[in-house]
C-alpha cells in the first residue's frame, strides 16, 4: 500500500487511486489535469489553497487505506 507524504506529488497521488480527486476539489483546486498541478507537492498545493497539509496527509491515507 502506498503512503501519501506532504512530500508527494500530485499526479503521483491520482495515479496511486483516482478517487482520491474530490479531496483536491474540496480544496478548490479544480485543474487536476494541468500538467503544473500533477507536478505540485501535496504541501505546494495545500500552502496555496489554505489547506492544512497534515490533515490532508491523513485524509488521503485514510481513504487509500479504506480500499
Amino acid at each position: 500500500m502506498a503512503v501519501i507524504t506532504k512530500d508527494t506529488i500530485i499526479g503521483d497521488i491520482l495515479d496511486i487511486d483516482k478517487t482520491t480527486a474530490p479531496f483536491f476539489l474540496e480544496m478548490g483546486m479544480h485543474c487536476l489535469g494541468c500538467p503544473s498541478s500533477r507536478g505540485e507537492t501535496l504541501e505546494q498545493a495545500c500552502m496555496v489553497h489554505g489547506v492544512d497539509v497534515n490533515e490532508m496527509v491523513e485524509k488521503l491515507n485514510a481513504h487509500i487505506a479504506s480500499k
